[in-house]
């Protein structure tokens, strides 16, 4: 009978052991959202080089800044003008928000799903990562996408001539869509961490 039941544990030890290795699966998902943020770095200097260009007078730099701004405006002036200067800053911190959350999701998804990197005392590993666990990264995501929507729709807003009344209305409408999303997904984390803790108390 013990020896069924030794046979039976080492089975299940092997398949939880297999399923738990399955884990590395995810390191190849990782590495392409690394590939992902060398294409926005590629991406920004392209942008920040173009905008150099049209201020110091590059015709075919400007032309592809007023392009990028209002791509519909074919008889827009070819000068370089604040808003359009602005449009393209934005632009530039939108894609380093987007860096910010590529970064937070590798690091953070790989010391929560995959292994732990033991930056514990290294003097450049985050603040955040010290803490970091599912319920923490959720809401550290859904922030930096409200933040990413943000400067999507102070873009719309400072180029809102470029845009019909319905898409104005739509972004608002998504833009709101995520800041609930944000607060329901904290209020659930909080309600669960409360539930734990209370628990938690009566146990003892």
């Amino acid at each position: 009978m013990d020896i069924h039941q030794n046979t039976d544990k080492k089975r299940i030890s092997a398949i939880a052991r297999f399923l738990f290795l399955s884990r590395w699966l995810q390191l190849p998902l990782y590495l392409g959202l690394v590939l992902a943020q060398c294409i926005y770095v590629f991406h920004f200097w392209v942008e920040l080089t173009d905008l150099m260009g049209a201020i110091m007078g590059d015709k075919d730099a400007l032309q592809h800044i007023l392009h990028s701004v209002s791509p519909e405006d074919d008889d827009a002036p070819l000068k370089i003008t604040e808003t359009a200067i602005m449009l393209v800053v934005l632009g530039l911190i939108d894609v380093v928000m987007i860096s910010n959350l590529l970064i937070m999701v590798i690091i953070g998804g790989y010391e929560t799903f995959v292994s732990r990197m033991n930056l514990q005392g290294h003097p450049d590993q985050p603040e955040w990562l010290s803490h970091v666990n599912a319920s923490v990264l959720k809401i550290k995501l859904a922030t930096a996408i409200i933040g990413i929507s943000s400067i999507h729709l102070l873009k719309t807003f400072i180029n809102a001539s470029a845009y019909d009344e319905k898409t104005l209305i739509a972004q608002t409408a998504i833009h709101i869509t995520f800041l609930l999303s944000a607060v329901a997904i904290a209020y659930t984390d909080r309600l669960m961490a409360s539930t734990l803790q209370s628990r938690t108390e009566s146990g003892h």
